[in-house]
């Protein structure tokens, strides 16, 4: 069993003015929500933790997750209402974002959400704004300490600026996480945002030095590079036509992770014993799975008889 933690929300992209306003495109997002989705769509059991809100945009987002078989009994309820990132285009014509999230529910969940986790779990996945906002930033710390040596803490940082424009307390988490994270990935991009000119390997090796038994740095067009204190792997890019590339992190973090699942290997040992051969299919499983997901429009990620 895997538990995704984090959030779920809805970008909202306006389509267009109509007499008395703008026309409005609501999609189901959010990068955990996406991973939780990804891991069930290639066959993996997985459970959903946050706080979802009672209002009819959480009552969809529930639907969702029930429909792709994503274990939805570690979801805490609230009142409070559902994220929006709301986009659309200024008087230039440039993309224009709107974030509202303060108050909102997968902001809040609450420590006693654990006290109902399933029984099983072999590896924790989390990651992005829910890891530095709010009592869910406390509440999954709290997790991550009291699941020590009995889950594989998996983590991809998936920075937001538009959330939590400080780029020290995205620092602070990742100070955190490294010497209580197994498996890291992160992109090329984020790594460049958080520690400007730092070269992946350099980055790679102080993660290696604090404990992390495998290192992911993905880089878009150009493939994926992995390093374990042992050995280090490179994956090609895989040819596509890209449609767009939104959820192609989340489909990488997620076909990783079942990787690894599909071969009792979700666990520190299990990870520093990974041959350079092993890690480089690994890192290929998961970049054919990410271009997948950048051959169609929306998070729309792949299925595992697809790959």
């Amino acid at each position: 069993m895997f538990l995704v933690c984090g959030e779920a929300l809805f970008d909202v992209f306006a389509t267009g003015e109509t007499p008395t306003g703008l026309a409005m495109d609501a999609r189901i997002g959010g990068s955990p929500f996406n991973v939780a989705v990804g891991l069930a769509r290639l066959g993996q059991p997985v459970a959903f933790l946050s706080q979802v809100s009672r209002g009819f945009l959480g009552e969809r987002l529930m639907r969702a997750l029930a429909a792709e078989g994503v274990d939805t009994s570690t979801v805490q309820r609230s009142d409070a209402p559902t994220t929006l990132s709301l986009i659309g285009v200024d008087t230039r014509g440039v993309p224009a974002y709107a974030f509202y999230g303060e108050g909102c529910a997968d902001r809040l969940l609450d420590i006693s959400a654990l006290d109902g986790l399933p029984a099983g779990v072999k590896a924790i996945n989390v990651g992005s704004y829910a890891t530095v906002v709010g009592s869910t930033a406390a509440t999954q710390r709290e997790l991550i300490e009291r699941m020590q040596g009995r889950a594989l803490i998996a983590y991809d940082p998936n920075i937001r600026l538009n959330v939590e424009p400080r780029l020290e307390a995205w620092r602070a988490q990742i100070d955190w996480m490294l010497p209580r994270t197994q498996l890291l990935k992160v992109s090329d991009e984020d790594l460049d945002l958080v520690w400007p000119g730092l070269a992946p390997a350099e980055f790679a090796a102080r993660a290696l030095s604090q404990g992390v038994g495998l290192v992911v740095v993905t880089r878009g067009a150009r493939g994926a590079l992995g390093w374990t204190a042992s050995t280090r792997s490179e994956a090609q890019p895989v040819a596509v036509t890209v449609i767009d590339t939104v959820g192609a992190g989340d489909t990488f973090q997620a076909a990783l992770l079942t990787w690894l699942a599909e071969r009792d290997a979700l666990s520190a040992a299990a990870l520093a014993t990974l041959t350079a051969d092993a890690l480089q299919d690994a890192l290929g499983f998961a970049a054919r799975a990410a271009a997948i997901t950048c051959s169609r429009r929306g998070a729309d990620m792949p299925r595992r008889a697809e790959l």
